[in-house]
Order: structure tokens, then C-alpha cells, then sequence
């Protein structure tokens, strides 16, 4: 296992760059712990798999180094680094048996055979393979041959980090909650360095203590789960995070208030605010509930969830989402909306105003 530090890293994947969009990396600045789960998330083409490449070796960075326990290995080869790496699409051997797959990244290190079978045998219980042992890979399923890849990145015990690269895609979607939580049960019991690679916040937040957010190649904000939704740094992490994802209203600042449409709002960081930037106020739609007096609103839409309902309405022709229980009365046509002034964050050409890096 390993301590990683990324210090100062950029990408490009041309050989002069000259401009910063030409970088598919921007500057990357990260710390992550010895036996961490972490998970990089974004839209595709944002740069985590590029990231994760350079993490494992697979790629040389254009700037910046990598550390692996405060020891350089910027240049060093994925073997060298000691990483495993489990892939988006199943990378196994079919004319073996799901035996054999499992065993072979043991048996390439001399690992003994009692132990071999040990080790195959707790992974195949783990992934419900153990059926399965003795039949030839290429009669799988994708489903079950991805189970193969993730197996082989897991069966080793001296392995610095274990890297997964959208490894659920091919899942069949009733068994990825299934595998999620037994990849996260068996991180939390072997205290191993994970990163998780995913575009699904679903997958990302259930996984990993620390979610890194990226867009365009740029790192928007590193946190926990529920840092990430209480307190988006960025717009775009109050969008990619949460369904609905958090409502933007155009605002002004005057003597430190907020107002929306000419009636003020309660803000918590409204005082920290500058007038004359291109503000926006921002709060999610669990934190918004209708009253008797507040911002006057249209009635939309009502979608019904299951366990709950989203409400869409306009404020002044700005969408805002509410989401109610099933025993919250909705008015018809006419509505007033009041925030909760604790989570109401002021956001200022994206950022959270007070907190821009």
C-alpha cells in the first residue's frame, strides 16, 4: 500500500503545448492517504482517465511528478510502481478456466500454490464466482467476465494501489449496488489504496471516503460525500452532484444581503459578496419548501418519485426544484418559496463566494 502525492502535475498530449487548453490535464495538486478509497468523477472527457494513467505508469506526465510514499516514480514503470488496474471492458484469458484467470497474477510472482488457492477461493466467494471455477472464462457472460477482471486486480495482497477504470459499465445494472458495496466491504476490511474511475456520482459517493470532482481537465473540488453535496465549491459540482442537481438564481448583493427578483434572501456567506460580479445564488432543491410569504413562484410540474415528489416551478422565468414528501400539500398555479439560509450559498462566475482557489 501507498501514499500518493500528485504535485503539480499537467498533461498534454501534444509535444509542444503552449496554451492552457492544450493541456488535457490542468494543474493537479492531490494528497491521498495509505489504504484510502477514492474515486475521481466527472462527464467524459474531463481528464480523470487520463489522471489515473499517469497514476499507474501508463503514462509520463508533461510536467509535475508523482510520489509514492514520498518516493518519485514520475517515470517508473506500472510494474515498478506495483499497481493493479482493472479496466472498463473485461481483460481476461478465455481459453482458461476462471480458476486459472484468478490465479495468474499470483502464480506470475511464485506465490504458493496452498495460499493460491486460498486466496482465488475468498475472491471467487466474494464475487460469486465460486461456481463458476472450474469453467472455461470464454463461456461467461460480460457480466461474469468483468467479475474475472475485477478479481485479478483484488486477489493480490502486495499490490501499492488498486486502480478501477469505470469497471461497472458492462454490469448488468441489478448486480452493480451488489458489487459497489462488496468492493467497498472489502476496502474497508483490507485497508488497501483503491481509486475509482466513474461519470456516476451513484458510484463515486457509495464507493470512496474522498471524491475528487473534475471538469475540463481541472480538479473542482476534493471531499466527502456529503461535503460535496452540503457545500458544492463550484456550480458545476452543485449540478453533477445530486438529482435534481442544485438550482442557480440570478442574484445582486446590496450592504451585504442577497436579493432574487428584488426581494431579499438569506444567504450564508451574503456579507462576503461583492456587488458588480456575476453572482448567482444557489441552493438545492431539499433545502427549498413552500410558505406563506417568500418568492412568488409558478407551479410547473409535479414528478412522482416513490418516496417523494420534485416540484418544478419559476421564479421570475429561473427553474426551481423543490423535493417534498408525499404528504406535502402543492399549491396549484401560484406558490411562495422560502430557502433554508444554512445551505443558500452565494456563487460568483461559478465559485463559491469566499472560497475560490
Amino acid at each position: 500500500m501507498a501514499k500518493i502525492t500528485i504535485d503539480n502535475l499537467r498533461h498534454a498530449y501534444i509535444s509542444e503545448p503552449t496554451r492552457d487548453e492544450h493541456y488535457a490535464l490542468k494543474r493537479v495538486h492531490l494528497d491521498w492517504a495509505d489504504g484510502g478509497a477514492y474515486a475521481l468523477l466527472g462527464p467524459s472527457g474531463c481528464g480523470k482517465t487520463t489522471l489515473l494513467n499517469l497514476i499507474s505508469g501508463l503514462l509520463h506526465p508533461s510536467e509535475g511528478r508523482i510520489l509514492f510514499d514520498g518516493k518519485d516514480v514520475t517515470m517508473e514503470t506500472p510494474e515498478a510502481r506495483n499497481i493493479a488496474q482493472v479496466f472498463q471492458f473485461p481483460v481476461i484469458y478465455d481459453t482458461m478456466t476462471v480458476y486459472d484467470n484468478l490465479a495468474f497474477p499470483l502464480r506470475n510472482r511464485g506465490v504458493d500454490e496452498a495460499e493460491i488457492k486460498k486466496r482465488v477461493s475468498a475472491i471467487a466467494e466474494m464475487l460469486e464466482l465460486t461456481a463458476t471455477l472450474s469453467h472455461r472464462a470464454s463461456g461467461l457472460t460480460a457480466d461474469g467476465k468483468q467479475k474475472i477482471s475485477l478479481g485479478r486486480g483484488l486477489v493480490r495482497d502486495d499490490v501499492n494501489v488498486i486502480m478501477f477504470d469505470e469497471p461497472l459499465t458492462v454490469i448488468d445494472p441489478h448486480l452493480k449496488w451488489q458489487l459497489r458495496s462488496k468492493l467497498k466491504e472489502l476496502q474497508q476490511r483490507i485497508k488497501r489504496t483503491m481509486i475509482y474511475v466513474t461519470h456516476d456520482q451513484t458510484e463515486a459517493l457509495t464507493f470512496a471516503e474522498q471524491v475528487v470532482v473534475m471538469n475540463n481537465g481541472e480538479v473542482v473540488q476534493t471531499g466527502t460525500p456529503i461535503e460535496l453535496f452540503e457545500r458544492p465549491m463550484h456550480t458545476f459540482v452543485g449540478h453533477f452532484i445530486g438529482s435534481p442537481g442544485m438550482n442557480l438564481l440570478p442574484c445582486e448583493v446590496k450592504g451585504g444581503a442577497a436579493f432574487v427578483s428584488g426581494k431579499q434572501v438569506p444567504a450564508a456567506n451574503a456579507k462576503k459578496a461583492k456587488s458588480g460580479r456575476k453572482l448567482e445564488l444557489g441552493v438545492r432543491p431539499e433545502f427549498v419548501r413552500f410558505a406563506n410569504k417568500g418568492l412568488p413562484a409558478d407551479v410547473v410540474r409535479v414528478s412522482d418519485i416513490g418516496r417523494y415528489r420534485v416540484v418544478e416551478t419559476r421564479v421570475n422565468g429561473t427553474p426551481v426544484k423543490l423535493v417534498v414528501g408525499e404528504d406535502t400539500e402543492v399549491p396549484v398555479g401560484k406558490a411562495h418559496l422560502v430557502f433554508d439560509a444554512t445551505h443558500t450559498q452565494i456563487y460568483s462566475d461559478g465559485w463559491l463566494v469566499g472560497s475560490r482557489p
